[in-house]
């Protein structure tokens, strides 16, 4: 089969002939129709400091994938050969404290597919039958193989009550734009996102938001007078990972605000604790989906007509990769699909 292959310890991706993966116990094997690329890959594809520590080459890489089943391993019932599926790219070990107490995505022992097994970017994959997400509703495999950043979105976005709250996301990405339409979705007051890149702000209008907001034009005070806001925000989702990013956020919150943080920071930096604990502000790190409470959450979400389609910026064949990465890389873009049928 052919599939995308960190074969070689330096920059860059092969597209090469690699053999079929064969099915272990309690596994599946899927045909990937379509992969979505995530800055993991990115990160993966230039070989940076993280991805010099973490990998074992050669390796196929990527995550984000849905496909159809087309062999199950003797004793899977719940999966079945046809089934429409994503998956879920955290592999957890089932036995520590926090698996056997049913939170799977606080595992220690966490594998993650394309990083430390071999990924979706590839004509087939296998995952654990306990892994893949049967799709039981339509959805249109673009988004079926968003669903693990769109995991993201929605595990942050509903960490916290946002019905009538007001909202800033700061970073938008594409997983804070899919956050963006999530809070808008389900009912918050004043949705305000922000970044510096204008075209991504653009998606984020298109998807409804109050207040598209270019930092480097507009503060994020301005931006609040602007709608009439008067103490802070209720609800901050951190989503870029920028330590000035965080500090504005702490800046506008209200007393009491609570602030989920996904976006994952390249190097320590300073924070205004001082105002976090004047102010009484929660910080939670989000990292992952909850399994499978947050799919669960993505599925009705869309059932009940949360549209993704604006976030979908680009596709491209898998045998374009070069282009469909750089691309992702561009920072001007939502995300990128991958079709792998072309």
């Amino acid at each position: 089969m052919k599939a995308l292959v960190k074969a070689e310890a330096r920059p860059g991706l092969q597209l090469l002939d690699v053999p079929e993966p064969e099915v272990g116990p309690g596994e599946v094997l899927i045909k990937v129709l379509r992969t979505g690329i995530c800055g993991t890959d990115l990160h993966i594809r230039n070989f940076d400091a993280w991805a010099q520590q973490t990998l074992r080459l050669p390796l196929i890489v990527g995550h984000e994938f849905c496909g159809e089943v087309v062999e199950v391993a003797p004793g899977v019932t719940d999966v079945a050969v046809g089934d429409l599926v994503s998956g879920e790219g955290h592999i957890v070990c089932g036995k520590c404290r926090n698996c056997m107490a049913g939170r799977r995505h606080l595992c220690r022992n966490t594998i993650g597919l394309g990083v430390n097994r071999d990924g979706a970017f590839a004509e087939y994959v296998t995952l654990p039958a306990s892994n893949v997400w049967v799709h039981r509703v339509p959805v249109d495999p673009d988004v079926a193989a968003i669903f693990d950043p769109f995991g993201n979105a929605v595990h942050t976005a509903l960490s916290f009550s946002l019905v009538s709250e007001d909202v800033l996301i700061t970073g938008a990405g594409p997983i804070g734009l899919m956050a963006a339409a999530v809070a808008t979705h389900v009912g918050a007051r004043n949705v305000v996102i922000t970044d510096v890149s204008p075209e991504r702000l653009a998606i984020a209008d298109k998807l409804g938001v109050n207040l598209a907001l270019n930092v480097a034009e507009t503060s994020i005070a301005e931006g609040m007078e602007r709608l009439g806001m008067r103490e802070g925000f209720d609800v901050g989702l951190e989503m870029s990972g920028n330590p000035q990013a965080l500090r504005d956020m702490i800046a506008n919150m209200t007393h009491g605000g609570k602030i989920a943080m996904l976006g994952l920071p390249a190097e320590e930096f300073a924070v205004d604790f001082a105002t976090v604990v004047t102010s009484m502000i929660t910080i939670k790190g989000i990292y992952g989906r909850e399994m499978f409470e947050t799919w669960y959450a993505m599925s009705v979400l869309l059932e009940k007509g949360l549209d993704l389609s604006p976030v979908i910026t680009d596709r491209f064949s898998h045998r374009d990769f070069e282009a469909a990465f750089d691309t992702a890389a561009s920072g001007k873009t939502g995300k990128i699909i991958m079709d792998w049928t072309a």
